[in-house]
């Protein structure tokens, strides 16, 4: 980084590069490195993803320095906002998407906190990941590929666990909503549809 600029100036430098009207925040403006223990050593996720292309089998994640990390100054005003009408978990991998961000300190009961509903999207159908690793990594580390069990690991945080009609019978932590509705996207128009779902979710 040069002086003066922080993981967020850069990622707002992109962001308008790129045309994108949609503010973009880092969790934060620390290094959080992901790594994975494998069955060829520590690598880490960049290479486990794009050179290796997920083929080794992982036996262990972790955060590096996450601990020392703090949250990005845009992100609580953000989250106290009382204009704030949701915060949504989209269906991203739990392990290696969502999980360094609650991994930061703070951020879980920043989201607890929260007044407006948080909704969670289930990234597992019918016990399969869309695409990505999900389901092989939870499944290496001892995990049920499931929507229950992503369910379970925000289950401080949700408010609402969006999952996708094939999976109507899933079991939802104690006090949060379950919502059953299609959750495949394979067009703009069932992106758009799922978008307004989890919007009527709010109400």
């Amino acid at each position: 980084l040069a002086e003066g600029e922080t993981l967020s100036t850069i990622t707002d430098y992109f962001r308008r590069q790129l045309g994108i009207a949609t503010r973009i925040v880092p969790m934060s403006d620390n290094p959080v490195r992901t790594q994975l223990r494998t069955t060829m050593g520590w690598m880490d996720f960049q290479d486990y993803f794009v050179r290796q292309n997920c083929d080794p089998v992982v036996k262990e994640i972790t955060f590096n320095n996450a601990e020392a990390a703090h949250i990005a100054p845009a992100i609580l005003p953000a989250l106290n906002n009382p204009d704030l009408q949701a915060v949504v978990i989209c269906p991203s991998n739990p392990l290696i998407s969502v999980e360094p961000i609650l991994a930061v300190p703070g951020m879980r009961k920043a989201l607890r906190s929260c007044t407006a509903p948080v909704i969670g999207v289930s990234p597992i159908i019918n016990g399969q990941a869309v695409r990505g690793p999900t389901a092989k990594l939870m499944e290496e580390l001892g995990f049920k590929p499931s929507a229950s069990e992503v369910a379970q690991r925000y289950t401080d945080v949700i408010d609402i666990w969006i999952v996708d009609e094939s999976d109507a019978d899933t079991c939802v932590p104690m006090g949060v909503k379950k919502i059953v509705t299609e959750t495949l996207m394979t067009t703009i128009k069932d992106r758009e549809k799922l978008a307004q779902n989890v919007l009527a979710a709010v109400q």
